[in-house]
């Protein structure tokens, strides 16, 4: 690997030095070739080889391991250190085609971030992680990706004893909302300038020649998170756990912790085992988003004008501008998702009427859509998941009057509506086999199926199935 290692550049109270903690038995269980033949990476062949990188064993020449310092808002609290306490930054590659990427071990030992904890992480968690994350690249969502997992041959303690194992992701950049906190909060502004022009440099090249870069900076946090949560709500996505620590200034989903896919649509759906007050629920991630912005608004407010006051003015117009470009991409998505791109505020109220017949009804998600692509045609299928028949055959009645009913539209809605999702239950599936009987067939499956989300698979399809009531996941966890 070429490594670049410019965060490493950085001033020295922006990370630790730190290399990652040797493991005893390091085993390769998946190497991702797609995402590092993209990344151009000549690596070795043999799997002993891969695993003692993929563990930390080995550090490639030119590598300069860190660990990152970031606060963060959790849950509303502000705890103003928390930092990388089970990942290091191996650096920053980059492609032929000047694309940078940096590339990141997570589990791999604790740093002076970890806060008592053990810096490790179960298989588990890194197993969901990978699958979850590809499954977001393959559904067109920004995402952090999976490079590889690999296990450590040691056991990692939580409420039990667990398999260990080595994450590594691979992101456009590992600065958070609370990379920035971090700094403002011990009144560092001078490193907060510097964070910012080093973001400006590294992700928003094309506004640092603006009037004001740091305006525009933040104009364009602001558009990559109303586009990426537009795109969470309409893949029916809920992250879980959307702290001001796991937003990426880059705009990409970040820390695949208590995430989950919903099955029956329920707009208040919350999954995350230790979100009791439903702060994250499916339908509060755009308020949530905005948020975490003011946080990152406040921390730039004094980069933005030298008179406070038209400094605050400057930062409240901005953010008061996420709400109608999330509104506008929500409704751009969810139109598309029915066959009416570009529709209206008609077009939209339409949709939105399906959402509450599917919620009262209980249908699932993503097998209403994707089932909705061959109602241009024929309904029968689509209309046998609701029990009020009457109330979808007047919808689809409205809906047909206003479609262009086309097999091109029908192909359209295919490429947006998605036949294939990570099930919670298949997750958990794979998940028990690896963990109790190191069987790892029904993660690579798995992987395998997510690869192709808008094709159709036939033989596939139980990967397409909602779950028996016995199946049904209702938490999911963090392996912190």
């Amino acid at each position: 690997m070429r490594f670049i290692n410019s965060y490493a550049r950085l001033p020295e109270s922006f990370y630790e030095r730190i290399q990652p903690a040797r493991v005893t038995a390091p085993r390769l269980i998946r190497l991702n070739r797609e995402l590092a033949d993209s990344l151009e990476l000549d690596l070795p062949e043999s799997d002993e080889a891969l695993a003692a990188i993929f563990t930390g064993n080995t550090v490639l020449e030119g590598s300069e391991p860190i660990a990152q310092a970031y606060a963060g808002h959790q849950f509303g609290q502000f705890v103003p250190q928390l930092g990388d306490g089970r990942a290091v930054l191996l650096g920053e590659v980059q492609n032929s085609q000047g694309d940078r990427f940096d590339i990141q071990l997570k589990g791999s030992g604790r740093t002076r971030y970890s806060r008592g904890g053990d810096g490790r992480s179960p298989l588990g968690p890194v197993i969901r992680e990978y699958v979850v994350s590809e499954a977001m690249h393959a559904l067109n969502v920004p995402t952090t990706r999976a490079l590889a997992m690999a296990a450590t041959g040691e056991t990692v303690f939580r409420e039990t004893p667990l398999p260990g194992a080595v994450m590594t992701r691979v992101a456009s950049g590992f600065v958070r909302v609370g990379t920035f906190e971090f700094f403002a909060a011990r009144q560092d502004m001078t490193s907060v300038k510097t964070l910012a022009d080093y973001v400006l440099e590294r992700h928003y090249p094309e506004v640092r020649r603006s009037d004001n870069p740091y305006v525009a900076l933040f104009e364009s946090v602001c558009r990559a998170q109303a586009q990426l949560v537009a795109r969470w709500m309409c893949v029916g996505f809920i992250h879980g756990v959307i702290n001001t620590d796991n937003t990426s200034i880059s705009g990409e989903t970040i820390d695949f912790g208590p995430c989950a896919f919903m099955d029956h649509y329920d707009p208040t759906a919350v999954f995350s085992s230790i979100d009791h007050m439903g702060r994250y629920a499916f339908n509060q991630q755009p308020t949530i988003a905005a948020w975490n912005l003011a946080c990152l608004g406040g921390c730039l407010v004094s980069l933005f004008d030298t008179d406070p006051d038209k400094a605050q003015d400057v930062g409240k117009r901005v953010l008061d501008g996420f709400v109608p470009e999330f509104t506008r991409r929500y409704t751009e998505g969810l139109c598309a998702k029915i066959g009416l791109p570009g529709g209206g505020e008609t077009d939209f109220e339409l949709a939105r009427e399906l959402l509450r017949l599917m919620h009262r009804d209980r249908v699932d998600f993503t097998n209403a859509f994707r089932l909705l692509c061959e109602a241009v045609g024929n309904t029968d299928r689509f209309t046998a998941l609701f029990s009020s028949q009457e109330d979808i055959r007047n919808w689809i009645g409205n809906w047909h009057v206003r479609l262009d009913n086309t097999e091109e539209t029908r192909q359209a809605m295919r490429r947006v509506n998605p036949a294939f999702i990570p099930r919670n239950h298949r997750l958990e599936q794979a998940i028990r086999a690896a963990e109790d009987d190191n069987d790892f067939t029904l993660t690579h499956r798995l992987l395998e199926v997510l690869a192709r989300p808008y094709e159709d698979q036939p033989e596939n399809t139980e990967y397409a199935a909602p779950p028996q009531p016995e199946e049904r996941v209702t938490q999911t966890f963090c392996g912190t």
